[in-house]
């Protein structure tokens, strides 16, 4: 099955070949960029990351989804002119525009997958191209698969480029992307024409050990007085690791009752001797509420024919009072007579009154804590150097005449729309055709070039 194979704003051109652009646009229109990871550490943490827990994240990870099953159209007229003269960015291994027609397809391994953390909070990876640059450390790949335009909040987490990826293999290290950049118009207005990328990244870097450990006891075992307190200890041991798995948990202290209630309080039902307890002891405290007063709720609830009555004894603790069936009355642990009985845990009291039954629960509002709760990741990471360095960077071509025979190179997934599983998104594949004016409204993209090709848009974003 052949159908339109939209290509972006940008395409890298396989070793300088005649790959197709969008116009060119002035600097001005490069939106500010944005910092993916500050620090090496950072990127490090990253690294850390998809390398732990045997890969998992890398193996898990499921192609982008956004906007691929937009159909395009074929435009055969008008469209868009370039502001400036056709040009050529020779690659690493040929500085000068190719001017011979390929023969021999060799899958490059300047061509791999991005991997980020999307906005459902999930692994998900693009196609995408190491493009040759002064520093050899640029790569190019569609422009949401760098910057969210459903949020418009952040750009997405965790990004990092793999060369030659393959089921969890990365022949040529790990790049974690370290700045990227835009258009404004995609970012803004979410042109679709506008849908590309580039990102520099920090050098790359190989695995030579993994340990995993649970968190230390100083840690484990600690109690912290509010979330801000285990934010910061999380932190502190995230800078002295390198990379963490676990989390922040609630805990229950039913050592400190709150008086005023606030964020970090929780309510719950306790039995009676607890509910003492927590009284005031200047008070009386089995009198307060007595019997009277329990029954005069209940001759109130039962006048309304259901319902929730609550009231506080002494700040911190009170009784709620809830009409129930005749069934959940009689299914009490312990009856003590025909008109009372207790639940096994003895935190709530069921009672019979004026042909109604009720249930009876003391409660306390306690002080919450906080415990880290997880796994130190140590994983040793050499530095194998740039980029461009160890795979090379393909050449750039823009403003190129429609109707140039082009390659395309990316890791397509998904069915077709009749159902037929073509490609699985695990090996990299290529496509060969002419290009063509085209447009996909739907997607605000009315400049795009496009060829003929059996690709299926999930996994194929980002292809050059």
């Amino acid at each position: 099955m052949k159908r339109t194979l939209a290509l972006g704003g940008v395409v890298a051109g396989l070793l300088a070949a005649a790959a197709v652009a969008a116009p060119a646009q002035a600097d001005t229109d490069v939106a500010p960029p944005v910092n993916l990871a500050n620090t090496n550490f950072a990127a490090k943490q990253v690294a850390a990351f998809w390398y732990g827990q045997n890969k998992a994240n890398l193996i898990n990870a499921t192609p982008y989804n956004v906007e691929t099953t937009l159909p395009t159209k074929h435009v055969s007229t008008g469209g868009a002119s370039a502001d400036s003269k056709a040009g050529v960015v020779g690659s690493s291994g040929d500085q000068k525009a190719a001017t011979s027609n390929l023969k021999n397809i060799n899958l490059p391994k300047t061509t791999g997958k991005v991997f980020f953390i999307g906005a459902d909070k999930k692994p998900h990876w693009c196609s995408a191209t190491s493009v040759q640059s002064q520093y050899k450390n640029l790569v190019a790949t569609a422009g949401h698969c760098v910057y969210d335009t459903v949020s418009n909040k952040d750009t997405l987490d965790k990004w990092v480029f793999i060369p030659g990826y393959y089921q969890g293999k990365t022949p040529w290290g790990i790049y974690v992307g370290k700045t990227a950049y835009t258009h404004y118009d995609y970012d803004v207005y979410e042109d679709g024409d506008r849908d590309y990328a580039f990102v520099t990244v920090y050098n790359g870097v190989q695995v030579t050990d993994v340990s995993v450990d649970k968190v230390k006891n100083w840690v484990k075992d600690r109690r912290f007085e509010t979330k801000a307190d285990a934010e910061k200890a999380k932190k502190d041991l995230e800078t002295k690791q390198t990379g963490w798995a676990g989390e922040i948990k609630p805990v229950v202290d039913y050592r400190t009752v709150v008086r005023n209630r606030h964020a970090e309080s929780q309510k719950e039902n306790v039995n009676i001797l607890w509910w003492a307890f927590a009284q005031d002891w200047n008070n009386s405290v089995l009198s307060n509420p007595s019997e009277q007063d329990i029954k005069d709720i209940a001759s109130r609830i039962n006048n309304q024919r259901g319902g929730t009555t609550e009231f506080k004894v002494s700040r911190g603790t009170g009784v709620t009072v809830t009409r129930v069936s005749k069934e959940e009355f009689n299914s009490a642990e312990y009856a003590f007579d025909d008109e009372v009985h207790v639940s096994a845990d003895a935190k709530t009291f069921y009672f019979a009154y004026n042909n109604g039954w009720y249930k009876v629960n003391f409660w306390v509002n306690f002080d919450i804590d906080y415990i880290l709760k997880g796994k130190i990741v140590d994983i040793a990471l050499k530095d194998v150097g740039s980029l461009g360095s160890n795979v090379g960077g393909q050449g750039l071509a823009y403003n190129q005449k429609i109707g140039t025979s082009v390659f395309v190179f990316g890791y397509p997934s998904g069915s077709h729309p009749d159902g037929n599983y073509a490609f699985t998104g695990k090996t990299l594949k290529w496509a060969y055709g002419k290009t063509f004016k085209a447009a996909a409204p739907a997607m605000k993209a009315e400049e795009l070039v496009g060829i003929k090709s059996s690709f299926t848009g999930e996994g194929s974003i980002g292809s050059s």
